[in-house]
């Protein structure tokens, strides 16, 4: 990876996201008693500093939520990261110190390993996408297939490897699909995807308005509507540099976006082609976890 690294805030509405799910660890893991193996052999009184070390070289993700998981198990605990959200770690380099109670390190260290490791997955897999279209004129997006919950979490990952978010739900964006037209124009007895633009930007003025499409000739109907992108759904790369000409000629402002099953291999290929704009449910759906030590420095 030879990017450069892509630094992000982690704001409220991460935070607030975070400490949702950190409520529902911790029921899952005490269930409202405690940690019984902690209870049975470790001492209140000991105490023990921990480094949290990267196994493989990758992006990191999440580390101000180790910060929220203590604060909520104990607030005795330090958290010290000690690199970014976004930074490019190698082997063996250490991203956090934990200190404090050694009971509270322990009851706490998969919830914390959890989120690192899983958002730190996506931030990885994100930049790999990123690298192999850099120079290029497109740009890596995520999608909505993310774990009901996680979706800030997971698109602010995608964030710190430098990927960008497509709309965040189905309040913030139009995404007209094959079976929004479907349904609506067996209601009305039209299937024009232009008809079917008007209609949305009268419904939601000021909206971004995407539309998918399969075929070049829905593309050629859809651009007299003038959205304000084209998805150009499961298309080979020759049908993609086909509706590049197709889009130059009838909207020459109107970006096209390329889905479906695009893989790390292929994604050069499709960016190649001069698409705007690349999405890809990998990034946040079909994830490695980023491997992760919990080491212990120091017991007292």
């Amino acid at each position: 990876m030879t990017t450069p690294e892509t630094f992000v805030r982690f704001e409220e509405a991460e935070r607030a996201a975070a400490r949702r799910l950190i409520e529902i660890a911790f029921e899952e893991d005490l269930a409202g008693a405690s940690d019984l193996t902690c209870d049975a052999l470790i001492s209140p009184e000991d105490f023990a500093e921990v480094h949290v070390v990267a196994r493989e070289p990758g992006i990191v993700a999440g580390l101000p939520i180790g910060d929220l998981v203590y604060e909520q198990l104990n607030h005795v605990v330090g958290w010290v990261p000690e690199v970014k959200d976004g930074s490019l770690v190698q082997p063996k380099e250490i991203i956090a110190r934990v200190s404090g109670p050694l009971a509270s390190l322990l009851t706490g260290e998969r919830t914390v390993l959890n989120f690192l490791t899983h958002l730190s997955g996506i931030a990885t897999q994100a930049r790999e996408y990123v690298e192999a279209v850099r120079n290029t004129k497109a740009i890596i997006l995520d999608t909505r297939k993310t774990l009901p919950g996680w979706r800030t979490l997971a698109k602010y990952a995608v964030r710190a490897g430098g990927g960008t978010n497509h709309r965040m739900g189905l309040y913030d964006g139009v995404l007209v699909k094959d079976n929004h037209i479907a349904a609506w124009s067996r209601q009305i007895g039209n299937s024009s995807l232009a008809e079917a633009v008007k209609q949305t930007r009268e419904s939601a003025p000021g909206r971004s308005i995407e539309v998918e499409v399969d075929t070049l000739d829905q593309l050629q109907d859809v651009l007299i509507g003038h959205p304000d992108i084209v998805l150009l759904d499961n298309m080979t790369t020759d049908q993609l540099r086909e509706a590049i000409q197709i889009r130059d000629s009838f909207a020459p402002d109107v970006l096209l976006e390329a889905s479906g099953g695009i893989s790390l291999q292929t994604v050069r290929g499709v960016a190649e082609t001069g698409v705007n704009r690349i999405s890809v449910g990998a990034l946040t759906h079909s994830v490695p976890n980023f491997d992760l030590g919990f080491d212990f420095h120091r017991v007292a």
